[in-house]
């Protein structure tokens, strides 16, 4: 129940809301309460007596009762639909504010997949709960409270039938909850499941044509749409038990009531009309319980949503802001001294392992290595995307934990290894790099990165839209539009990792070229292409996460095999020079 408590926190904008949905649902408790009485009578003194006039004027009150109920009913609806529809904005609201403040190794303990499930189905489950179960667990208390005393007002002796079922219903609902609940927290991992193969399926669905994988995908799809099907049916199959259940119980305990109560107007002991009216109160109190029941297993899904979400909400990140932060980057030297660093504290092997290097403030730097060696993880620690796990990281002099996040990324720019882009133009992109920037200045950056190339031959040039995650530009020029929205921020350190991989060799010495004149920049280049970094003032060798030689290119070329191997295979054809 701390889960739950914790999550309708979040609903306090909208607590008068939800107060006033309360007190509606009681005030049409009253009125429901009333009929039976006049009823009473309607049996006892009209009909006997052939009143027609007392007969019109306690079923005009009756009428009354009846419309006032419906009134405060649509009013319920009305400010129970606000609560809970704003609860749900406001907690969505807040996970998607944590996310955005995740560091890299919080998002690793979550799958994309799961954080999807629990800001759309998991909130809903709560939505559901507020909208669903506010006005029987409201109106159940009250019915139940006011139709028990009603009922030992007309006849203690027949009201004892509550004391015979109360426990039985107690037992019953019991176990269904209890074979329920874990049932619940295996189904919203199945949607996890489920969201995940749909999501891959989406984004490769490209390579799923190329490779006509189609059928397998789908069998892929129908394993876990199978698995939501069987845990859910499953799940419900338990649930409903509920309905019949308390039916069994209180049709028996109607029979019994009729039964003992035809007796006690045989005896002169109760009328016809009491014994009518405390019918209905028995209905209502045993409706009460049932919905009551209800309310106990929407509470139940609940509490496994509302657990996922606290998850996400009191995920801490795990970079920590320093007390007095420094908010000025003064210039773009970069020293790594004795850094290492693991992706998980648990695991065995570093991902780099004791890396000391010194790059000075507007060197060009190349990091070639083989697949594997850690390039990518050892840029990742000079914006602070990780913390080294031993070591330092330092960024114009100053250990980049002193710095104010924001500050030291601001003047570190990357190019990400994958193009990300948004939907939206060109131009929206773009103003990632500087929100401010004019035409000019959009144009400006765009040579820099030789996308001016392909865009002058749009004919919407910046107001062309890239669609969904950029699938209107190929890939070369996705790589090339990044590298201007980088450019944009004019950092101090701009980092590229295997940014220029889809464009042709000519583009790339273009996009060289232009970057060289940045004398005031520091440029980290990672690369798989010596000409990408062979004219680097410095070239950096990593080697299963190990720093295995630094120089340039003259000096590595005459000195280390391994730079040698990989320039002989990409300039001179390889072994034999064939």
């Amino acid at each position: 129940m701390d889960d739950l408590k914790y999550v309708f926190t979040y609903l306090k904008p909208y607590r008068r809301d939800a107060i006033a949905a309360v007190v509606l649902v009681f005030v049409e408790c009253v009125f429901e309460m009333i009929i039976p009485m006049l009823m009473t009578g309607i049996v006892d003194v009209g009909v006997p007596n052939h009143d027609t006039g007392y007969l019109m004027a306690q079923g005009g009150k009756m009428v009354l009762c009846a419309v006032l109920a419906l009134i405060t009913g649509l009013l319920y609806a009305r400010y129970a639909a606000r609560a809970a529809n704003g609860f749900g904005a406001e907690l969505r609201l807040a996970e998607y504010r944590r996310l955005q403040g995740f560091d890299f190794a919080n998002l690793d303990h979550f799958s994309t997949p799961s954080l999807v499930t629990r800001m759309t189905t998991d909130v809903t489950v709560l939505q559901n709960a507020i909208n669903a179960g506010l006005r029987p667990l409201s109106r159940s208390p009250v019915m139940l409270g006011m139709g028990v005393g009603m009922s030992f007002l007309l006849n203690p002796t027949l009201a004892l039938v509550f004391f015979v079922t109360a426990p039985v219903l107690a037992v019953v609902l019991g176990l269904i909850v209890t074979k329920v609940a874990p049932l619940y927290n295996k189904q919203q991992r199945a949607v996890d499941h489920l969201n995940g193969r749909v999501q891959e399926a989406l984004t490769a669905i490209r390579a799923i044509k190329a490779f006509v994988r189609g059928d397998f995908e789908t069998r892929q799809f129908d394993t876990v749409n199978e698995e939501l099907a069987g845990v859910t049916t499953e799940t419900f199959r338990h649930a409903v038990l509920n309905l019949p259940a308390f039916q069994a119980v209180m049709y028996t305990a109607v029979v019994c009531i009729m039964w003992y109560g035809g007796r006690f107007i045989l005896v002169g002991s109760m009328s016809v009309g009491e014994l009518t009216a405390f019918l209905s109160y028995v209905l209502q109190v045993m409706n009460s319980v049932m919905m009551l029941s209800n309310v106990f297993l929407l509470l139940t899904r609940s509490l496994a949503s509302a657990h996922r979400i606290r998850e996400v909400l009191e995920e801490r990140p795990e970079l920590d802001e320093p007390a007095q932060p420094l908010t000025k980057v003064p210039d773009g030297q970069v020293d790594f001294e004795d850094v290492s660093f693991k992706y998980a504290r648990t695991a065995q092997k570093d991902a780099l392992s004791h890396v000391t290097l010194h790059i000075p403030a507007g060197a060009t730097v190349g990091v070639i290595g083989g697949t594997g060696s850690a390039k990518t993880t050892l840029v990742q620690l000079i914006p602070r995307l990780y913390d080294a796990t031993q070591g330092t990281v330092r960024v114009g002099g100053q250990d980049v934990r002193r710095y104010d996040l924001a500050a030291l990324r601001d003047a570190v720019g990357i190019v990400l290894q994958k193009n990300l882009l948004f939907s939206g133009t060109i131009r929206d992109n773009l103003r990632w790099g500087n929100p401010d920037a004019d035409d000019d200045t959009l144009w400006e950056a765009c040579r820099q990165a030789c996308a001016d190339e392909f865009l002058e031959r749009m004919s919407d040039g910046l107001d062309t839209d890239l669609g969904q995650g950029g699938v209107n530009v190929s890939g070369g020029q996705k790589q090339r539009l990044c590298i201007a929205r980088t450019l944009l921020k004019h950092p101090k350190v701009l980092i590229f990792d295997d940014s220029t991989s889809a464009v042709d060799t000519a583009t790339e010495a273009k996009i060289r070229r232009a970057l060289a004149a940045l004398t005031d920049v520091t440029k980290i280049i990672i690369a798989q292409r010596i000409t990408s970094v062979m004219e680097a003032d410095l070239i950096v060798i990593l080697d299963d996460g190990k720093v295995h030689a630094v120089g340039d290119h003259k000096t590595l070329l005459a000195s280390d095999p391994i730079y040698r191997e990989i320039y002989d295979s990409q300039m001179k054809g390889g072994e034999g020079n064939g």
